[in-house]
């Protein structure tokens, strides 16, 4: 049901918000702030598109998984934000790309969450702990649920009778 509430909450108070503002600074500006809005928030979803890039291609070498994951949500969250035509998400979009309440909303979660990490090892013959060699092999698929088709009636014909033409 919240959700349902901030369908139907958030546009009327985007219309207010755009009435409000319009009235005391114009159409004109009042437009253009909204597009100006939009273009941040395709800026910062590239930027962080390249960025993400940039780390995979480094290994995410000298950066924390968790803390580049973070940041990452708070940035396409951010941007996606100030696309959205109006004042409201355009505020809260870039109250979300502040370091500062990045931190604060981090450590919010922390306290409510709890992460755990495991650490899986291959396990050798008998279930005991492997060295984690590696064994090549080969394998072939197959599908259970299809039937094989009879040699007899398969498309390139049987191999022990002569073709007739």
């Amino acid at each position: 049901m919240p959700l349902v509430l901030i369908f139907l909450v958030l546009p009327l108070v985007e219309i207010g918000l755009f009435i409000v503002i319009g009235g005391r600074i114009g159409l004109w500006p009042t437009l253009s702030l909204i597009v100006l809005g939009g273009l941040a928030g395709v800026l910062i979803l590239r930027a962080h598109k390249a960025r993400a890039i940039e780390v995979m291609n480094r290994g995410l070498r000298g950066v924390s998984p968790g803390t580049f994951l973070a940041q990452g949500a708070f940035q396409v969250v951010g941007g996606i934000l100030l696309i959205l035509p109006g004042f409201l998400t355009d505020a809260l979009g870039v109250f979300l790309l502040l370091p500062p309440v990045q931190r604060a909303v981090l450590r919010w979660v922390q306290t409510r969450v709890k992460v755990r990490a495991v650490h899986l090892r291959p396990t050798g013959a008998g279930g005991r702990q492997g060295r984690g060699e590696v064994i090549e092999g080969e394998y072939e698929a197959h599908d259970e649920t299809r039937q094989p088709v009879d040699p007899a009636r398969r498309v390139e014909g049987r191999h022990d009778e002569p073709r007739s033409h």
